[in-house]
Order: C-alpha cells, then structure tokens, then sequence
C-alpha cells in the first residue's frame, strides 16, 4: 500500500475514532516521509494519541500529547496535504484548553460526555464547546 493509501486509512481511523490503529498507521507512513513532512504526520499521530489517552482516563498523556501536536501542526496551516490543519488545530486546541481546567479524576467522565454529546443533553458546560477532533480534507 502506498503513502497515499495509507494515509487515507489513517485518516478514516482517525474519524472514527479508532485512535490506536491510526497511531499505527500514521507511525508506519511518519518514518518514511521526507523531514519537511515529518512533523505533519507526527502532530496529526500525536493528536490520536492524546485521543486516546483522554478515551483510558489519562488526562496528563492527553495533555502533553494534543500540546506537542499543536506545537507540530501550527505550521502547516491553512491545509497541507488535503487535510484542513487548521480546523483540526482548532478543535485540538479547544479540547486541550478544555483538558487543562480539568481535574485527573475527571478525565474519563468527560470522555463518555464527549461521545455522547450529540445523543443527549451534556451536564458538564465544559463539553459544550468542545468536541473529538476529526480531519478534514480539503
């Protein structure tokens, strides 16, 4: 399968939240990648992760993984690859400053609110005004 290819599973993972498989995904295509692009697919890598430390109740892993993908992505905005880098940092950026308010113990309820969010009322305002973060292409 070729980069293209794979990167486009990694994306469909990704958007389903599938975080651990991207992370694979995304890995394998990472350490083939010319060093300019090297950083794109970490940051996009790193956000999954973070995902998926938030889904396991770790809100310190979550928090330094979406902080070192924003720090990652941020050059490559408005969209590099097809991918919109832009709303993605945006949403990274909502759920990380989102994560810094909360308390560890806090991290898996939020979690289960965050994915039930559009099927019931949230009873935390934090959930409000933020959301998993998905890839847009462009």
């Amino acid at each position: 399968m070729g980069t293209a290819a794979k990167f486009e599973q990694g994306i469909a993972e990704f958007n389903q939240q599938q975080f651990y498989a991207c992370h694979d995904t995304l890995e394998a295509i990472w350490v083939e990648v010319p060093e300019a692009d090297k950083r794109f697919y970490q940051g996009i890598l790193q956000v999954a992760v973070g995902c998926y430390h938030l889904s396991n109740g770790n809100l310190r892993g979550a928090t330094i993984l979406l902080g070192e993908a924003v720090r990652r992505l941020y050059d490559y905005q408005p969209d590099y690859e097809g991918v919109n880098v832009e709303l993605l940092l945006e949403q990274a950026i909502k759920l990380l400053q989102t994560l810094q308010q909360l308390e560890p113990e806090q991290a898996q309820e939020f979690f289960q609110q965050l994915e039930q969010k559009h099927s019931a009322a949230p009873q935390n305002n934090l959930v409000d005004g933020c959301q998993m973060p998905y890839i847009a292409k462009v």
